[in-house]
């Protein structure tokens, strides 16, 4: 229609595109910003200006009236104050379904955020979100990677700083390529601080959980399948490697803890399954990184044979979390075995899965996003009040080189991978 218009409204939680029409009324427009932001009240303002002047009131001028064209960027701020008032918190959806996990090599171990001084100051965060203990310790942290006065390269005196010994940010590329071994992906709250950092410090920033639903309400066409416009779309996707990891390490508190583990394989051949119950703790060797500190392991109910696993209903996991908790333990991941014997005079087995062929199949990726989902990792810098998820997946699998140490607690060529997943 030649009416129709797009208004661009900038507030505290970031940007949206609202379609109206030359001809519709403030009143009713305001009612859609309340809406498309999911705010529960009028208790905020509309201005045509950064500068808060012009503002908008519920009348019945038309945007035409109020020269409002297309394209336009309006502003609006919370009533009395920032703190995001009328705005709604999103409760994360959990599934109870337990999907199956074929198992036909081996297994890895994957994983997939502050103090208010991270937290941008014109951000409406979520008040009611309680982040993890791990999450609140790091936020009150400086993060800073602090070096020492180079004698060869600093000249000046012990209190100044130069290029060779200020501070440097936990995300700084070069000091995390420098380590040993290399850190690939930096830890999430590092990535945070680098959102947050900069001249503006990250007035506008704000993680944004991707959704490709289609929307629903639109009148123009029949409803999808039958029909679809840009409207009612999913917005286009880039595919990019993840820089951040939300946990660094996972380890395990004695090696007996998976000998155990493994000894259902041993006896039997067949494929196991095991819930991962700890806690979060820092990671001192990576800035601002978390590790995943592994103090039991649960195997439910399943069916398991040599090359596959089905999970059945659990009447015990309740009890099993209610227990857990209070001997002050979390769920902080899952762990699988993908064993095949390749001589069972020396105990060997199989090397299948490595960079010629395949670390985690489809079905152990899609199986590992689920754990994900149903154990999301609380945010207050995502308007859904969560964000990504500490949920860790741990491999049992072969590798090609004989590992006699007793951190790995494999007596052969078993070796447990960890993989970033989130």
């Amino acid at each position: 229609m030649a009416d129709s218009i797009i208004v661009r409204v900038q507030s505290p939680d970031g940007m949206k595109k609202i379609a109206s029409t030359k001809r519709e009324t403030a009143a009713a427009f305001l009612k859609k910003i309340a809406s498309e932001f999911g705010w529960t009240s009028n208790g905020f303002h509309v201005y045509q200006n950064r500068n808060k002047t012009d503002e908008i009131l519920s009348q019945n001028k038309t945007m035409t009236l109020l020269k409002i064209k297309h394209g336009d960027m309006l502003y609006v701020f919370p009533s009395g104050s920032s703190s995001g008032e009328g705005m709604d918190t999103a409760t994360p959806h959990s599934s109870s379904s337990q999907p199956s996990v074929s198992s036909s090599t081996s297994f890895s171990s994957s994983s997939s955020s502050s103090s208010s001084s991270v937290i941008p100051r014109s951000f409406s965060a979520p008040t009611t979100i309680q982040e993890d203990e791990i999450d609140q310790v790091l936020t009150k942290q400086d993060g800073k990677i602090y070096r020492n006065k180079d004698p060869q390269l600093c000249r000046h005196s012990a209190l100044g700083k130069c290029v060779h010994c200020v501070p440097l940010e936990p995300f700084d590329e070069d000091y995390l390529n420098h380590l040993d071994p290399p850190v690939k992906h930096m830890s999430f709250h590092a990535y945070l601080r680098k959102l947050t950092g900069g001249a503006d410090k990250g007035k506008y920033t704000a993680l944004e959980n991707i959704s490709c639903k289609i929307k629903s309400g639109c009148e123009g066409h029949p409803p999808w399948p039958e029909g679809i416009c840009t409207k009612c779309q999913p917005s286009a996707l880039t595919l990019n490697r993840q820089k951040y990891r939300h946990v660094d390490n996972i380890m395990f508190e004695n090696h007996t803890i998976a000998d155990r583990f493994l000894d259902f394989w041993r006896k039997t051949g067949s494929q196991r399954m095991g819930y991962l119950y700890g806690r979060f703790t820092e990671h001192k060797d990576i800035p601002l990184g978390i590790r995943a500190e592994v103090a039991a392991i649960y195997e439910p109910p399943q069916n398991a044979t040599q090359n596959s696993l089905e999970l059945v209903e659990d009447p015990k996991a309740a009890a099993v979390d209610e227990i857990a908790a209070k001997l002050g333990l979390t769920k902080v991941g899952w762990i699988f075995t993908d064993l095949l014997s390749e001589d069972t005079r020396t105990g060997t087995v199989r090397y299948t899965r490595n960079y010629d062929s395949h670390y985690l199949s489809a079905e152990e990726c899609i199986t590992a996003g689920h754990f994900q989902n149903l154990y999301s990792n609380p945010c207050r810098l995502s308007r859904d009040g969560h964000f990504g998820s500490k949920f860790v997946t741990v491999v049992a699998t072969a590798t090609d080189w004989l590992c006699f140490s007793r951190e790995v607690l494999l007596k052969h060529n078993l070796v447990l991978h960890t993989f970033p997943l989130s």
